[in-house]
């Protein structure tokens, strides 16, 4: 906040000024001759300090009200707070009635409390921390990739497609009067989005590199601390690419490029996270936890190598062909060191019909890249596509969806390159750098099963 102020108020030279501050009013402290207001309009963790005379006392300046003051800044006496605001008049501009305001003031409340609370929860310093982080973080996700040549695309949210093929969709269907039951408005089933990876990939044939960032929606019918009906994805698509290498160098530019942008423009949020929400929690832009290591780079049959090896009682079997669990992914990063750890070269099977072969049997393995982090597993996850004209063709046809996909066949028809993508879920990269346990605390509105409130 007082990075907007003139450079004689910071330096501490005092000025009249006639300024107007809507702002929500977090403590008042009275005293004989003067009364201290703490406010603050959501631009900075730290809050302005406004000094008032005696004559100013209104018994509706309550915790949790909002005030217009007029007054003159000045320099603050006191070495923690470069200015003060002086004020010649305080008008209460929206009465709060301290009494039944679910937040007490002085009072430190646990994320699981306020987040019964939605439309109150962004008056707390913890999530009016957390909402401009999350701002920054947006800023410098849209940063890197504008400063590294790529296009931005509007992916749609309604589509026909199902990219996962894991079937968890949303079914978009009209409501009203106007519309009969069957009627079906698009002609073909539609659905909110999985992904705008197909999108991209269509894109991909005009532009060497483009993403999107925006929401998606999965009807995953889980409550977890790890799901959410509707999150956010950032999605990028490569051109011209034969290698994974060329996927991981730009997950890790943007996980260290976002992470410095953060750091350096919400030190005082991220600090407030790492001192009294999850203490003992710190990030580098590498993604680690300080001190600093290096990332390491491990393939799928590695992988199982190490967790069979472990003395780890595993939940879910370990096998080669398995899927990796949550359990799986922690335990691989703690074992390289609590370092970013990319897998890679997994089963050809466990992936979706987009992903490249790699042709080895007898393991058969397709040329898939997963990234991930300390505190929360899977953070990525991307692949080389199938360019190759007939593979493509075969595995739709083993799935049953050459019919439905034609079109992303054309696409290997008609001037088709080499090229792949990545997905970076952006709420749990919030969690990785804030340390933060439950999903549903680094999103404004979460929306999971059995909850959509407001």
């Amino acid at each position: 906040m007082w990075n907007d102020l003139p450079s004689t108020t910071r330096t501490g030279a005092s000025f009249s000024i006639f300024k107007k501050l809507l702002k929500t009013l977090l403590f008042r402290e009275p005293q004989k001759k003067n009364i201290f207001l703490h406010v603050n309009d959501g631009s900075s963790l730290q809050s302005l300090q406004v000094v008032g005379g005696a004559e100013l006392s209104d018994p509706l300046l309550t915790f949790g009200s909002a005030v217009e003051v007029t007054g003159t800044l000045r320099k603050s006496p006191h070495p923690q707070q470069p200015v003060e605001l002086g004020a010649d008049q305080i008008h209460v501009v929206g009465e709060c009635n301290s009494v039944d305001f679910p937040f007490k003031i002085k009072e430190r409340h646990s994320l699981e409390y306020i987040r019964q609370l939605p439309h109150l929860r962004c008056r707390t310093n913890v999530f009016s921390s957390l909402l401009r982080v999350r701002s920054e973080a947006t800023t410098a996700v849209h940063s890197y990739f504008k400063s590294n040549g790529f296009l931005q695309i509007h992916t749609p949210t309604i589509t026909s497609n199902d990219c996962e093929g894991a079937g968890e969709l949303f079914q978009v269907e009209p409501s009203g009067p106007d519309f009969e039951e069957e009627v079906n408005f698009f002609s073909v089933p539609a659905f909110l989005t999985v992904s705008g990876q197909l999108h991209l990939e269509v894109m991909s044939g005009s532009f060497s590199r483009v993403y999107t960032f925006g929401p998606t929606f999965r009807a995953e019918n889980s409550q977890s601390r790890r799901h959410l009906a509707e999150f956010f994805m950032v999605e990028a698509e490569i051109s011209f690419t034969q290698s994974l290498e060329d996927l991981t160098k730009v997950m890790e530019g943007m996980f260290r490029s976002t992470t410095e942008h953060v750091l350096a423009h919400c030190a005082d949020d991220v600090g407030l996270f790492h001192k009294h929400v999850t203490p003992g929690h710190r990030v580098s832009p590498e993604g680690q936890k300080c001190p600093p290591y290096s990332k390491e780079m491990i393939t799928y049959s590695e992988a199982i190598d190490i967790l069979n090896r472990s003395s780890e009682n595993f939940t879910f079997p370990t096998d080669w062909g398995c899927d990796l669990k949550t359990e799986h992914e922690k335990y691989l990063v703690k074992h390289c060191g609590d370092v970013p750890v990319f897998i890679t070269d997994y089963p050809y099977d466990l992936k979706p019909f987009y992903a490249r072969d790699n042709q080895d049997q007898p393991k058969h393995t397709a040329a898939a890249v997963d990234l991930l982090v300390p505190g929360v597993g899977e953070l990525c996850g991307g692949s080389l596509r199938e360019e190759r004209l007939s593979l493509l063709k075969a595995r739709l046809e083993d799935v049953g969806l050459e019919e439905i996909y034609s079109w992303y066949l054309d696409l290997r028809r008609f001037g088709s390159v080499p090229h792949g993508g990545f997905g970076m879920g952006f709420e749990r990269y919030l969690q990785c750098i804030l340390g933060v346990n439950n999903i549903k605390d680094v999103i404004p509105f979460p929306r999971f099963s059995h909850s959509c409130l407001l």
